[in-house]
């Protein structure tokens, strides 16, 4: 048994605009807001997936700093369903649903400050 397991993450996302990152995240890709009590702090969920983004006016958006930008790797069960979900609901597809050389069927995701992420399924297996 490990002796210090980590569990419960968020990762964590400097944003210029609070309530447009908030509303992209909770409206487009359908993540709950878990708590928006702090003035410039915000929660979200969406399955075991929690982001806390963090008003941050004055930042470099992340559409600048290139493919430094990707944060997140989302393992799911089914990428195409997601983009279906999501692009009819005016989401960033960077890069529609494509199946990779090392076994991942995964699309591009970005957010309006330009942070990425990659929402993957490992193909010809069925996910935990």
């Amino acid at each position: 048994m490990p002796a210090n397991r980590l569990w419960h993450y968020a990762s964590v996302l400097a944003v210029r605009d609070l309530a447009a990152s908030m509303a992209y995240f909770r409206d487009v890709l359908g993540f709950t807001v878990g708590w928006a009590d702090a003035d410039d702090w915000r929660m979200l969920e969406r399955g075991d997936v929690r982001l806390m983004l963090g008003h941050c006016p004055q930042e470099r958006p992340a559409s600048d700093i290139g493919a430094r930008s990707y944060f997140a790797y989302w393992h799911i069960d089914d990428v195409g369903a997601l983009h279906a979900e999501i692009a009819g609901r005016g989401a960033i597809i960077r890069q529609a649903p494509a199946d990779r050389p090392w076994g991942q069927r995964e699309m591009v995701i970005a957010t309006p400050d330009g942070h990425r992420i990659v929402a993957g399924q490992i193909l010809g297996k069925s996910q935990p």
